[in-house]
């Protein structure tokens, strides 16, 4: 026998008593002082503005704002204090959150308090927090044309009051699980992050290190491509821009058919089989891919450099890996211009230097370099699948513990 049933063996054999949320901590809605940016303020005196901005995702706690409103806007507002829950009534509809700090909630919130007499605050979070209390305000708060989770509602909901020596074995059990949750998942997190970094050092090493036969600018090597002549075809195309490309596998999941009537801008790019695409607009973000065989003269946005192998000095691969390195996305850093929204023109990109092997060493460095990337990427599934199992199964065991109280 654990504790847990101990204790409910001893304190409360008979189960759960039940009572209306109501009658166990007031519940009341906030306010907005409106407009409301005639009551914001950027003086030091100024009362914390609590919004769901405030809120980090999955976040337990509510400890700072973004915002602060002026004394004259309190009286039209709702004040809350540290210990204090809010739910949201509209976006994250019933989520619960914890109050560190105090100051005023507008009419998207409710507020809770006055419960510890009932509840503790950490017991109070997971029963609030649990599937089936979620559910049953979902459906409580749609039952209008317009999802509502007014302050009745929640009065209404009926909830188990366990004696708090049972809460707080509960709590302690549930803290432990999420402890080990979060542990083992940083411990996980950490070996994707170091497979990660051992496979880029073995791919610079590869492609930058020893003593190169050669060392050229990807222009040198690279053929010259061609736009499209609307006016000589009213031909269809596929079309690809830079939401196209995937940033996990590298490759285009997407594409828009366009011909010369709906075609975004007058020019576009033809591409071949085995073009390499680079993004050049935010190119940090790491928009690269090969075009397959299936996309031979279709079109892409002036928004990606197309590098198109001269296949008598380099192969296609090697050229796409030559851009995947450290050394690239350093020059890429260097070069960009603009702050808002940076870039990088082809010209610049194809003035990059790389080093160039005989053709049989770049096929062979392209093998190697093909495992480690496939190794690498069975490694991520498998360290992904393993935190998604461990944060399920925390996420089973809380919600089977909760429902055994609420159903």
């Amino acid at each position: 026998m654990t504790e847990l049933d101990r204790l409910i063996a001893e304190l409360c054999p008979d189960g759960f008593e039940y009572k209306k949320f109501g009658e166990l901590a007031t519940i009341v809605r906030g306010g907005s002082p409106r407009p409301i940016q005639k009551y914001i303020t950027d003086e030091p005196d100024g009362i914390n503005w609590i919004r769901i901005g405030d809120v980090s995702p999955g976040g337990k706690y509510i400890t700072a704002t973004k915002e602060k409103i002026t004394k004259a806007g309190v009286s039209r507002s709702r004040m809350v204090k540290p210990g204090d829950f809010v739910l949201s009534n509209s976006m994250s509809l019933g989520r619960p959150y914890i109050l560190k700090i105090e100051g005023c909630i507008h009419d998207g919130w409710l507020a809770i308090s006055e419960f510890e007499k009932h509840f503790l605050p950490d017991f109070l979070y997971h029963l609030l927090g649990s599937n089936t209390i979620q559910k049953t305000m979902v459906q409580l708060a749609s039952n209008g044309i317009v999802s509502n989770l007014n302050a009745e509602i929640v009065k209404s909901i009926e909830l188990p009051t366990p004696p708090l020596d049972v809460q707080r074995e509960i709590v302690r059990f549930l803290d432990n699980f999420a402890q080990l949750t979060t542990e083992l998942t940083a411990e996980l997190s950490a070996e994707l992050t170091a497979r990660k970094k051992q496979y880029s050092y073995y791919r610079d090493l590869l492609l930058t290190g020893g003593l190169p036969e050669e060392i050229v600018t990807l222009g040198d090597v690279c053929l010259s491509t061609n736009t499209i002549r609307w006016k000589d075809t009213d031909a269809e195309f596929f079309y690809f821009d830079l939401s196209s490309v995937s940033r996990d596998t590298y490759e285009i999941t997407s594409e828009q058919v366009i011909n010369a009537k709906n075609a975004p801008s007058r020019a576009q790019q033809i591409v071949r089989t085995n073009d390499v695409l680079f993004a050049t607009t935010r190119p940090t973000l790491k928009r690269y891919c090969i075009i397959s065989k299936e996309y031979d003269g279709q079109i892409c946005s002036t928004g990606f450099c197309i590098l198109r192998a001269n296949e008598e000095f380099i192969i296609p691969e090697f050229l796409l890996y030559s851009i995947t390195t450290s050394g690239f996305q350093k020059y890429v850093e260097d070069n960009q211009k603009g702050s808002s929204y940076p870039s990088i023109s082809g010209k610049k990109v194809k003035k990059y230097k790389v080093n160039l092997p005989p053709l049989n060493e770049q096929k062979r460095i392209v093998a190697i370099l093909d495992r480690l990337e496939s190794l690498t990427t069975n490694i991520s599934i498998e360290l992904h699948t393993e935190i998604a199992a461990r944060q399920n199964q925390y996420e089973y065991y809380k919600d089977k513990l909760m429902r055994s109280m609420t159903s």
